[in-house]
């Protein structure tokens, strides 16, 4: 009987170490492997965004745009000592907000309006894009903010294309950032759709002065489409930054300690991962860009 159980209390040491080093493995793939890793980062950054009483941005779209800003972050593109990334979303219609401002430092977002795109996009929906000169359309991907100016458009800033072939002629295009007439509650309602541009991310001019303050001079700016060229091939999507494992560990922490003083929170975030997915435009609305159609899709 004593040999009995001898036999059984090693088996059952035996079965707990194994079992202990599956579960360590699977930490360990978690945490090394890159895609995963950044995207559990910008996860744990997405929870702890206040967005108030603002519409919360797409969880996914944000994981692109956060992606990005670190690959640039890295390469030193950026002003080190701002952590601001603003970020459009070209799949939604024209007639919401869809440029949010967003103080990763603070984790909140500082200004949620609406942008224009450009004439030759599209009507309410933006479906074409270009980085050719006069073509009046808007340029995919992600920007530099420069420096700021006074030009036809008022208060103006600079937006230096970072994205090879699609949005790198942005400079030379003089694609900019300005306040327009156009861009307000009350043009959609006289129009039916918000007023557009010739390219230019146009916001509201109430409120051009202070957002241009705010993210002027090397700060990141994404314009998101779901074209699955464009996600392909964006240099800044598909190299992967590097989070350390001490990152995401000590992110899981401040997650839980935020949560256990807001127990609301949690259901707040379990909504949003449902309702913030990718959704792709009807099929009447393919994108296209310099006159190709493009294939659309979720990456």
């Amino acid at each position: 009987m004593q040999k009995i159980r001898v036999g059984l209390l090693m088996i059952v040491m035996c079965a707990s170490s194994f079992f202990v080093q599956v579960v360590k493995g699977e930490e360990n793939s978690r945490f090394n492997n890159p895609r995963t890793g950044v995207n559990q980062k910008a996860d744990q950054v997405y929870n702890q965004i206040d967005f108030g009483k603002n519409e919360p941005l797409s969880r996914e779209v944000f994981r692109k745009a956060y992606t990005g800003y670190l690959n640039l972050k890295e390469a030193g593109k950026l002003d080190q000592a701002h952590a601001m990334l603003s970020i459009c979303d070209f799949s939604l219609s024209a007639n919401v907000k869809r440029l949010w401002v967003i103080d990763l430092e603070r984790a909140r977002v500082m200004f949620h309006t609406l942008v224009a795109h450009g004439q030759g996009t599209g009507e309410e929906f933006a479906v074409n894009f270009s980085n050719r000169e006069n073509s009046h359309q808007s340029s995919l991907g992600f920007y530099v903010t420069e420096e700021t100016y006074d030009g036809d458009n008022g208060y103006s800033l600079k937006l230096n294309g970072m994205d090879n072939g699609y949005n790198d002629a942005a400079y030379s295009r003089a694609i900019v950032m300005h306040g327009a007439d156009y861009v307000c509650e009350s043009y959609i309602r006289d129009n039916k759709r918000l007023g557009r541009s010739w390219g230019c991310p146009a916001i509201p001019v109430t409120q051009s002065k202070a957002i241009i303050n705010t993210i002027k001079e090397g700060t990141c700016l994404y314009i998101y489409y779901p074209s699955r060229a464009y996600l392909a091939q964006s240099v800044w999507l598909n190299r992967m930054p590097q989070v350390s494992e001490d990152e995401l560990i000590k992110g899981e922490f401040q997650k839980l300690n935020k949560q256990s003083n807001n127990p609301a929170m949690v259901t707040r975030t379990l909504a949003q991962a449902d309702s913030n997915l990718d959704v792709a435009p009807p099929a009447s609305q393919l994108p296209s860009y310099q006159g190709v159609q493009l294939a659309v899709g979720a990456q």
